[in-house]
């Protein structure tokens, strides 16, 4: 079979990364079948797009895996394909969640020809096999023969063929930016987050969160081979396309057990297998001064940590009293001092917020240094412990909001201020934290740090912002660089300057070179 596997945008925001599900099905897939693989957040499509796209390559299969905040687009598109004459095959923690959707069995429109539960792992070679028989059934699940739901254990990893697979597609370099960049340094000719896990699971249970009811509260882990193999192979790849590979752990908590990736960084280290990464880690464990220590040692540019709430009542409401507000500062300071970037995540919309807390929260983050705050509303996702409470306390505005998808509105009312106030105090915060002044700001508080990182941090502040406000076309980017013009020509003078040296240091040694060419 041709088989598609595809990855969803949601029509309004985009991701810079893709996903890694993509990645593993590919790789465990038996090589009678071809595998092609097409993201919506870097080649977006609509339905007449896709369908055009799985005729011109002959698609028999098409997998779709979706977070909930995709879903709207992914069943329109799965709607279309199946029209098509295409079977589809849905997953990802939404349908997980809410299969009966995705099938049409609560009375609204059938998506999907097949389902598959949890992780996919132990149930995609049933699922090919039944679908070249043509007998897919409706539901796949990992369960025991006790009809207990299993976990896959990671100890024997599926071989990602990172050096084969065509990644252009992933590439954030605009395609005219390329052959400029490449002559300011033969590495930044392409740029590449390619995402990769260590490990599953967390077993904190934070009320909003849909992690441990997806992989469960018991950890599984990778061997520390495995990883810094896979790692290796990364490197060599970033080094034969003469380009840049960022790595993002997706590991929902990468130092929740702090021994065991303590081992796994040395031994990172110790391999040379060192690629700037970024990764989530809990703010209760980078209390830990080695930890810290090796994180950086082992490629740590960014740690996204969730803050949640600078009040210590939403915390306790949402379940996570081991975040403590009196060591922000701290933590964020030891990060700092190793050139680690913060990227912290906030939470607008929680039942002790009041009118003003995003400038109660941006008061506590002046006081900190320059970092990447990312704020968000509170959203109750299917299944989750929040979304139950809210619906049992008849405070859900938008039921089925997912089916709406609307970015930064709130599907409930809080109960110390209405929804108008909460959609207002993301906006403030955001406006405040992403404007061309607070930049300025920022990269004049980073002078004493290497020209890299402030560079890297300016560039991540401008697609961070992103994130809530629209910046999807040429003129919209146009405009943000106009108002960031400062920081941008003053970093720009200062790479050249720095590069300088380098590119007449090459000149030199490719002089003899050429010389001995010429003479034969």
């Amino acid at each position: 079979m041709r088989i598609l596997l595809y990855n969803p945008d949601n029509g309004v925001t985009r991701n810079f990364m893709p996903h890694l599900w993509m990645f593993l099905l590919q790789a465990i897939t038996p090589n009678r079948h071809e595998v092609l693989l097409l993201d919506g957040n870097v080649r977006e499509m609509d339905e007449t797009e896709i369908v055009k796209f799985i005729h011109r390559h002959q698609i028999d299969l098409v997998g779709i895996g979706s977070m909930t905040r995709m879903i709207a687009k992914a069943y329109r598109m799965a709607d279309a394909i199946r029209s098509a004459g295409v079977r589809v095959v849905m997953g990802g923690p939404h349908v997980t969640e809410l299969p009966d959707e995705a099938l049409g069995r609560n009375g609204g429109v059938r998506h999907a020809d097949a389902v598959a539960l949890g992780e996919a792992d132990e149930t995609w070679l049933q699922i090919l096999e039944d679908a070249e028989s043509d007998r897919l059934q409706d539901i796949y699940e990992p369960v025991d023969t006790q009809g207990k739901e299993t976990k896959p254990g990671l100890q024997s990893y599926p071989e990602i063929r990172w050096e084969s697979l065509d990644l252009d597609q992933f590439n954030m370099v605009p395609g005219f930016l390329g052959p400029l960049l490449s002559r300011v340094h033969p590495g930044f000719g392409s740029f590449r987050v390619i995402p990769m896990e260590t490990g599953r699971g967390c077993p904190y249970g934070c009320e909003f969160c849909t992690v441990t009811g997806f992989f469960g509260d018991s950890i599984r882990f990778r061997s520390n081979e495995s990883v810094v193999e896979e790692i290796l192979r990364l490197k060599k790849r970033a080094a034969s396309d003469r380009g840049q590979i960022f790595l993002f752990l997706v590991d929902d908590n990468f130092a929740i057990n702090v021994r065991r990736t303590k081992s796994l960084l040395r031994a990172i280290i110790a391999a040379e297998a060192v690629l700037p990464y970024i990764a989530q880690i809990s703010m209760n464990l980078l209390r830990d001064e080695e930890l810290v220590d090796l994180l950086a040692l082992s490629g740590a540019r960014c740690l996204y940590i969730g803050m949640e709430s600078i009040d210590t009542e939403n915390l306790a409401d949402m379940n996570k009293s081991f975040n403590k507000p009196e060591e922000y500062s701290r933590v964020l300071q030891r990060l700092a001092m190793r050139n680690i970037i913060a990227i912290t995540g906030f939470i607008f919309g929680m039942d002790y917020d009041s009118p003003g807390v995003a400038q109660r929260t941006l008061e506590h983050i002046q006081h900190w240094p320059p970092g990447l705050p990312i704020f968000s509303q509170l959203t109750p996702f299917p299944s989750t412990p929040l979304y139950r409470r809210l619906l049992g306390a008849g405070r859900l505005t938008r039921p089925q909001h997912w089916l709406d998808f609307a970015p930064h509105r709130m599907a409930h009312t809080p109960l110390m201020m209405s929804v108008d106030d909460a959609h207002a105090e993301i906006l403030s915060a955001w406006s405040e934290s992403y404007s061309p002044e607070a930049n300025l700001r920022a990269i004049g508080l980073l002078a004493h740090k290497p020209v890299q990182l402030r560079l890297i941090h300016l560039i991540a502040r401008l697609f961070f912002r992103g994130i809530y406000f629209p910046q999807m076309t040429r003129w919209a980017w146009g405009n943000l660089i106009f108002q960031n013009r400062k920081p941008i020509a003053t970093l720009t003078k200062e790479v050249l300057r720095t590069w300088r040296p380098y590119r007449v240091n090459q000149r030199r040694k490719s002089g003899p070179v050429r010389a001995e060419i010429s003479k034969g």
